[in-house]
């Protein structure tokens, strides 16, 4: 199968259902033929990204290395799923504007609710000063200014914001509708 290659970026604080809808749309998109590599923060960052802290300066170097990974991949045919914080929006405006075909995908959800979702209890250590520099907590998140795609994941089902995305792309013609 011929295919274009494009990175959605998946950004959102932590818990708002990037990885949820990430590992959703990975299904949905292997399931139809298409080639494709998942790049999570998490994973990102116990291998591409070891000892890097989360100053801004790391975070912003975090960032652009897995843009330059998912540029590698984009520019020949795959298809990259990118879940990842990112809090920063010039740094995600950079990253766009080196891959080129990329897609961003605000995953929203108000802190509220992330909290309530933090299986890992990282807002409470947070919230306690046991974690610094944690994003919408002590760090700012700087939501996207003019996403691609919006999934308001307090408010919709997991199938309407991977159907969204879907759309999107079936939109942009990097997959068949």
């Amino acid at each position: 199968m011929q295919q274009r290659g494009v990175t959605i970026w998946l950004t959102g604080l932590s818990g708002a259902g990037k990885t949820t809808i990430t590992q959703a749309l990975e299904k949905k998109l292997r399931d139809s033929g298409y080639r494709l590599e998942v790049l999570d923060g998490d994973v990102v960052r116990t291998n591409l990204t070891k000892g890097l802290g989360f100053s801004k300066e790391d975070r912003d170097t975090n960032i652009r290395r897995i843009g330059f990974v998912s540029h590698l991949l984009t520019r020949n045919g795959v298809i990259v799923l990118v879940s990842a914080i990112s809090p920063y929006e010039a740094i995600r405006q950079e990253v766009k504007q080196t891959i080129g075909d990329f897609l961003e995908v605000f995953v929203n959800a108000p802190l509220a609710v992330c909290e309530q979702r933090d299986v890992k209890g990282l807002y409470a250590k947070a919230r306690s000063g046991e974690i610094k520099g944690f994003t919408g907590i002590d760090d700012p998140y700087e939501p996207p200014s003019n996403p691609d795609v919006e999934c308001r994941t307090d408010l919709e089902e997991l199938d309407e914001s991977v159907n969204k995305i879907w759309q999107k792309l079936v939109d942009l013609q990097y997959i068949e509708g």
